[in-house]
């Protein structure tokens, strides 16, 4: 067993495996970081290695980190609720479920659990440190909150694409607007999917049928019939609802409140695979 004294109070870098990984305790002061085999121990603490491994996503990623050192509960499960829940309404009318077809019904939920509910849990991801999870979170719940305003009349958003005179709706520049809108959701959604490569299989999962998920509803809105384009966007949306509530399970349920807990599964550490 190997000791490294440290007399910074609270901030620590230790490098496990040639990896820096900065230490934060607020509450207490670390004297020594001990070192034994598959173990780290951080004063009174002790991690397996593996259990250090972090990806961008932190507390928002269940799993690879451990839990937060602050006074606040784990933010990220609401957020994940939140968007997996409107995700999921909303893509069963794109597949046309039990005949629905208009997603006026989703205005509700974007507004209010996919919009706001999601974003107060990315301000709270900030608040404790996680700039993915708050980046994520928060963009996230404002893009059901600009969805919803599409669907709202009083922003008058469909009526700016009205014939002045004729006040008929010029559908295909409208599809074509929106479709623009898709497109530049799902260029946020691959950037922010490429930072999950290093996490576990169910988060990168989350993005990764997400930024399917936007292409295909940009491209049945350029289309001049994408009704089957559109399903397919609904079938991925679909995947992506039941990867964030899968993800949110994992961040909520632990031995005390469930019997069945969920195992991370780590993506292939691709960087060291040839050291």
């Amino acid at each position: 067993m190997s000791d490294i004294e440290n007399q910074q109070p609270r901030d620590h870098t230790l490098a496990v495996d040639n990896d820096p990984i900065a230490i934060h305790d607020d509450s207490a002061e670390i004297s020594k970081v001990h070192t034994d085999g598959e173990y780290i121990q951080f004063g009174n603490e002790r991690y397996l290695r593996s259990e250090l491994v972090q990806a961008f996503g932190g507390t928002l990623n269940p799993g690879l980190s451990p839990p937060p050192k602050h006074d606040f509960a784990n933010p990220a499960p609401l957020g994940l609720c939140g968007f997996a829940l409107t995700t999921f309404v909303l893509s069963l009318i794109n597949v046309e479920a039990r005949g629905v077809k208009i997603p006026n019904i989703v205005v509700g939920l974007a507004y209010f659990y996919g919009g706001l509910a999601q974003l107060v849990a990315g301000m709270f991801e900030i608040a404790v440190g996680n700039t993915f999870g708050g980046a994520a979170l928060s963009s996230y719940g404002a893009f059901w909150g600009t969805w919803a305003a599409i669907y709202t009349p009083s922003f008058g958003i469909q009526d700016a694409y009205k014939d002045k005179e004729t006040g008929v709706l010029d559908k295909r520049m409208f599809s074509n607007a929106v479709g623009i809108y898709l497109i530049g959701w799902f260029i946020f959604t691959f950037f922010m999917m490429l930072m999950t490569l290093k996490s576990t299989l169910a988060f990168f999962l989350v993005f990764f049928f997400l930024a399917i998920t936007f292409l295909l509803l940009a491209i049945a809105e350029f289309k001049t019939n994408g009704t089957a384009v559109k399903k397919a966007a609904g079938v991925f949306g679909l995947l992506t609802a039941f990867a964030a509530w899968y993800n949110a399970y994992a961040g909520i349920a632990n031995e005390q409140n469930s019997y069945i807990t969920i195992k991370a599964l780590p993506l292939p550490d691709l960087q060291n695979r040839g050291k």
